[in-house]
């Protein structure tokens, strides 16, 4: 026992409270906490609902939002750890994370975590509008709170419902172009929210027994790999019309077109083919199969959107 507790017990006869000692923790440790792949989907969903977004934007406007959109979902992902790392340290997939590793301690990661919120929602609203900064806001709350907090470790439903979260950046990005919420920044936002069930219950079928050790009612824990798979079919079944409607109502090109119905096509294929297989190595390559196309997927029709925004160069010497 130190000195300074061995005097706290000597004054109070009892044992000191347990001290949250900082840590010593490297930037690269608190990059992690940002959740550095999710936040480049977020940046890059947000980015797409900037640039199709109706009117003129000043490019320094554009960049303060999405500069402000992205710390924004860092804050989430800082503070989704902090509360998560109970289960977090005994999941091969996120044990090695700052904080159950020990490298960043629970206090410092709510702090962080915090900080970063509330920054980024007011420099968005002073500096961009308020619509965008209530959408930020609530967001981060839904993330943080709704999903993390809640709807992860009470329902199998966790994922359908806490995708939101990850569907909001188009709409956020498109209210601090426009001051508004049109229908493709809707329709952006469908797309996501329908894409989240298929991809993370790809994941969670071959993950199965480390989200069952966490105590976490993921869908295949709860209902059994044979009813997500039945799910996984029937949201990408829902899904893949989605992607083609921007093309079907007129709002992108042909190229965007082609590749929705190619690459949708593709989801579909695979979706069927986790749906067939159902036991063994056969299994689980299909479930691998699918969580990495679907990533492919989503890049794929968010670039055509923006390269099909983005102006066409004149001609030179024409």
């Amino acid at each position: 026992m130190s000195d300074v507790a061995s005097r706290e017990y000597e004054v109070t006869g009892s044992e000191p409270a347990a001290i949250d000692v900082p840590s010593f923790a490297s930037v690269s440790d608190y990059i992690a906490l940002l959740k550095p792949r999710v936040m480049s989907l977020v940046i890059f969903t947000a980015l797409v609902g900037i640039v199709r977004a109706p009117g003129d934007v000043h490019p320094v406007i554009a960049f303060t939002a999405l500069l402000c959109i992205a710390i924004g979902a860092g804050a989430s992902g800082a503070l989704n750890m902090w509360w998560d790392a109970d289960i977090d340290a005994v999941m091969t997939r996120t044990r090695g994370r700052p904080v159950p590793a020990g490298r960043v301690t629970p206090g410092e990661a709510l702090a962080f975590g915090m900080t970063l919120s509330v920054g980024s929602v007011l420099v968005l609203g002073l500096l961009v509008n308020v619509l965008s900064a209530a959408l930020l806001a609530f967001t981060i709350f839904f993330y943080a709170v709704i999903y993390t907090m809640w709807l992860k470790r009470s329902t199998p439903q966790n994922i359908v419902i806490g995708g939101a979260a990850g569907a909001f950046p188009p709409m956020v990005g498109w209210a601090a172009a426009s001051g508004g919420i049109g229908l493709e920044s809707v329709l952006l936002f469908l797309l996501i929210f329908f894409w989240t069930p298929p991809h993370f219950w790809a994941l969670a079928l071959y993950k199965t027994g480390d989200y069952a050790r966490a105590g976490v009612p993921m869908l295949p824990v709860v209902a059994g790999e044979a009813e997500t798979r039945r799910q996984i079919l029937l949201y990408t079944l829902v899904l893949v019309p989605l992607g083609i409607a921007p093309f079907a109502l007129g709002m992108a090109g042909l190229a965007y077109g082609v590749v929705s119905v190619v690459s949708g096509a593709a989801m579909l294929a695979l979706a069927l083919e986790v749906y067939r297989r159902r036991e063994g190595v056969a299994a689980e390559k299909a479930a691998k199969r699918l969580f990495a196309f679907s990533i492919l997927y989503l890049f794929l029709l968010f670039a055509v959107l923006l390269v099909e925004a983005l102006p066409v160069p004149s001609g030179i010497g024409i």
